[in-house]
């Protein structure tokens, strides 16, 4: 089960969109050769609130299509939820239970989810928290495949993996970068997540991806600390009029890897017109993607964009490829101020395997460290491994003082306009240097794959991508008076929220930037 998922759980579902706005109806597609199932609705935040329950729902049954990984299932509506004008802005995660005769108790629960949006009225003194779903999507391979299975198309109307929306919380053991205890040794082959996964029954991708895993730490975090959150999808910045109007502070959290042109013009559009963007996530932006099948799918050709996606021909700018691509023109470093093409990954695989996992601290003066009592060469984040898994670098040099200095580059905002706070070194994984536990490609790393699209290819440019880095700063990429963007570039920053800290650095951003 823990390699083919699909219909292993007694009850599975999933709703027909993602999120919604107050007064609309929720639909709910299910099915369960069950005779019954009870529906449970819990607003997660910083607590797990019931708001509503359905018991002794009839149970259906639905025949699932062989391609439904990449259109979809197209099961029938079994369930309507009314999203209550009290409800706020949030998470929602949907309880499915089984009826429990002759069912083993690990099958008896399925889950899915939806976000309420605010009201455009109730949008001032908040920040926009906008979930990575298409991230989780990607890394979904219920049905049969994903992108990472040899899938170009993946379908929102299906349900989401087992762990990816919920699991029981464990120390470390679920973690592609398991932070090491004194004394031991580095995982490298990824043994420790692969027990824990066979034994509870999760597919490979569960801890890449997914609400559980990434963006609900954080959002249980802020709003425990009092921090006013309002919820919206990655698909929302391209296909919801005026997402961000009201807001100061546009965030994303976790892995935020999957974004499409629309996203991107919407997001660099609030920043060019005076909002701020705030990004605690690695391997941010690395991939393009198209919605389509009116925003139910998402494409990615991603290693054979360049080759197969069949736009490339007529518009090489729209394919579905690594948006660092010279192909594509708009690499994600001009408006993050980093980018995975300079440092893909921490403590995973054998890339800096035995490395400090947290942020060398250089600016100690700067705004983001205030009360914190850090200083020059101090290590944030070290003990909870807050630099790990995918990350995102810069390209760097020192100053006359040995202070960090973004190079002028093309693909860069003006060095004058970035402020590098602290920095780890990062790498990139050629082939035969991933965990043996999970499946790499099979005629090149992203190394290789880098090193070729970027700079042409070659030992040079493989040493290019090998010598990387996981960056924390500040930039303005539209210039000092527009707004600023706030990267702090790892996956597993969200690990650390708990450190006192790494909780300050994120509040003093989310403070400044909202």
């Amino acid at each position: 089960m823990a390699d083919d998922i699909t219909h292993y759980d007694a009850v599975e579902g999933y709703c027909r969109r993602l999120s919604y706005s107050t007064g609309e109806t929720v639909q709910l597609c299910v099915s369960t050769p069950t005779a019954t199932f009870d529906v449970a609705v819990y607003r997660w935040g910083a607590f797990r609130d019931v708001v509503w329950t359905a018991t002794r729902v009839a149970g259906v049954e639905q025949a699932t299509p062989v391609d439904a990984d990449a259109n979809g299932c197209g099961w029938d509506v079994i369930v309507e939820i009314p999203v209550d004008p009290t409800w706020r802005s949030g998470f929602y995660l949907v309880e499915l239970t089984a009826d429990p005769s002759d069912i083993e108790p690990n099958r008896r629960v399925g889950y899915a989810c939806f976000v309420v949006l605010a009201p455009a009225a109730h949008r001032r003194n908040r920040a926009l928290f906008v979930l990575a779903t298409n991230t989780w999507n990607a890394y979904n391979n219920w049905g049969g495949k994903s992108l990472y299975t040899g899938g170009q198309q993946v379908s929102f109307e299906r349900p989401f993996g087992r762990g990816m929306l919920m699991r029981p919380e464990t120390e470390r053991d679920d973690r592609k970068s398991r932070p090491r205890k004194h004394g031991e040794q580095p995982d490298v082959d990824g043994e420790v997540y692969q027990q824990y996964r066979f034994q509870h029954g999760y597919p490979g991708y569960m801890g890449s991806a997914g609400w559980f895993t990434y963006d609900r730490q954080f959002a249980s975090w802020a709003e425990s600390i009092g921090f006013d959150l309002d919820y919206a999808v990655s698909s929302d910045l391209e296909t919801v009029a005026d997402l961000t109007n009201g807001y100061q502070l546009v965030i994303g959290a976790g892995h935020d890897e999957y974004w499409s042109s629309g996203m991107r013009d919407a997001i660099e559009q609030f920043v060019a017109a005076g909002g701020n963007y705030a990004s605690f996530s690695g391997n941010t932006m690395f991939w393009q993607v198209r919605l389509e099948q009116d925003n139910t799918t998402m494409v990615c050709h991603k290693y054979r964009a360049h080759l197969d996606d069949p736009v490339v021909d007529s518009d090489p700018s729209a394919a579905t490829g690594m948006w660092g691509d010279p192909m594509t023109g708009r690499p994600e470093s001009r408006f993050l101020g980093a980018a995975s093409m300079y440092g893909l990954n921490s403590r995973f695989g054998k890339a800096t395997p035995r490395g400090i996992g947290g942020f060398v601290v250089y600016r100690d003066d700067h705004w983001m460290l205030d009360s914190t009592g850090l200083r020059y060469g101090d290590v944030l984040g070290g003990d909870q491994g807050v630099v790990g898994y995918e990350t995102v670098g810069t390209r760097i040099s020192f100053d006359g003082v040995n202070l960090p200095v973004v190079i002028a580059d093309p693909a860069l905002p003006d060095p004058d306009d970035v402020e590098i706070v602290g920095f780890t070194p990062s790498s990139n994984l050629a082939m035969g240097e991933y965990p043996a536990s999970i499946a790499a490609l099979d005629d090149q790393g992203d190394l290789e794959f880098i090193a070729e699209r970027v700079y042409g290819g070659g030992e040079e440019a493989r040493a290019r991508v090998r010598h990387g880095n996981s960056v924390m700063l500040c930039c303005w990429p539209c210039g000092r008076d527009a707004g600023q963007v706030v990267t702090i570039g790892s996956t597993d920053w969200v690990f650390g929220l708990s450190d006192p800290q790494v909780g300050a650095v994120t509040a003093n951003v989310l403070r400044r930037l909202s």
